[in-house]
């Protein structure tokens, strides 16, 4: 699964993506500074994982992962071509939800002056002028498929009249400069969400806020940070304050450093720590573990996966020759010190091929090919 991170020129995109994947190059101070998107691997921050590897000693432990990608500041008229606008936008098309970071300070850390696309800061009018270059390039599909659809519909095929149905719902939605996700939400029909996810609307991805803060705001509650948790809040969607700089100098610190730099900032974590669970939280995914004598190991499923699918994530074969699974839960192991004891104490479940996986089971996959 993959999540963008999107904003206008000079927001702190690229300084928040090094930071996340512990670079140590800092983005350039002018529009267009990423052109082509980078990608990087995030470890998603699990203190599961330590649990486990508490109770059941192991060679390594391996977090779950999210892939991000990097993608170039988008400008107004993009949906136009504008600042490469097409090239930008086909890329946040691939992606399965959206980071957008949002700046919400006046000047960097240390005085330095960052000239903002539009003049000025304002994080309100930063939000809507993204959100207007998707929705209008989602209308642009919808204006140049529709005519084709309508005519295709004709022909009495069942996936041709749910195609123009389809359209026909988003037409009016994306012309009164709504998101295409307002449309998504209450689509119900099978066929329908099926065209709805091939379509690639791009305003119909989830997205998370991301507050670019100064140093003196790292809880994100100045005025600024403040209107877009208002809007996230009227949205349904979330906020993660982030100070980029900060974050950045962190990636590059070890463990001690680390302590006493966030120590003295009076947070207890990286932000980004905070940003990674949401963003895993935004793609409606949730991990379960492996534990052996190699490893201690965090896989990724989406939120209402069966056990076959689960097992079909470690490889192919385990789901195509699933027979069952053996499963407990991580607070099974903090009560019981080891398997051997929640075995004994009857909490070593045995499931089927219709269970469906809960967040933190922890399970051994019996299978045969």
């Amino acid at each position: 699964m993959e999540a963008g991170i999107v904003g206008l020129p000079n927001v702190g995109k690229s300084t928040l993506f090094n930071a996340l994947t512990a670079a140590n190059a800092l983005a350039a101070n002018y529009p267009f500074a990423t052109i082509e998107p980078n990608v990087g691997v995030v470890p998603i921050p699990d203190p599961r994982l330590q649990l486990i590897q508490s109770f059941i000693k192991t060679q390594k432990v391996i977090p779950a992962a999210l892939r991000l990608v990097d993608i170039a500041g988008i400008v107004k008229g993009a949906s136009k071509g504008e600042g490469l606008g097409n090239k930008f936008l086909s890329h946040i098309r691939e992606v399965d939800a959206i980071l957008h970071v949002v700046r919400c300070f006046e000047k960097a850390p240390g005085g330095e002056e960052i000239t903002h696309v539009e003049g000025t800061v304002d994080p309100l009018r930063d939000i809507a002028t993204i959100e207007v270059e998707l929705i209008l390039a989602d209308l642009q599909t919808v204006e140049g498929s529709i005519g084709k659809a309508e005519r295709a519909a004709k022909s009495g095929n069942k996936e041709d009249i749910a195609r123009f149905h389809v359209l026909k719902k988003l037409l009016p939605v994306l012309n009164d400069g709504k998101p295409a996700r307002v449309v998504i939400k209450d689509v119900t029909d099978p066929d329908e969400i099926k065209i709805m996810r091939s379509l690639g609307m791009i305003s119909a991805k989830r997205v998370l806020y991301v507050a670019n803060v100064d140093e003196s705001d790292v809880n994100g509650t100045g005025p600024m940070a403040m209107k877009v948790r208002e809007l996230a809040k009227a949205e349904g969607m979330e906020v993660v304050p982030v100070c980029a700089k900060i974050e950045s100098e962190l990636a590059e610190l070890g463990e001690p450093d680390k302590t006493e730099m966030l120590q003295s900032m009076g947070m207890v974590e990286p932000a980004l720590a905070a940003l990674g669970r949401a963003a895993y939280k935004l793609l409606g995914l949730q991990s379960y573990y492996t534990a052996g004598e190699k490893e201690v190991r965090a896989w990724t499923v989406p939120v209402g996966a069966t056990a076959p699918q689960a097992a079909g994530v470690i490889h192919t074969d385990f789901e195509r020759g699933f027979i069952r699974a053996e499963v407990y839960a991580v607070k099974d192991l903090e009560q019981f010190k080891s398997e051997k004891a929640i075995r004994e104490g009857g909490k070593m479940r045995t499931e089927g091929k219709g269970y469906i996986m809960q967040d933190g089971d922890v399970c051994h996959f019996l299978f045969s090919v």
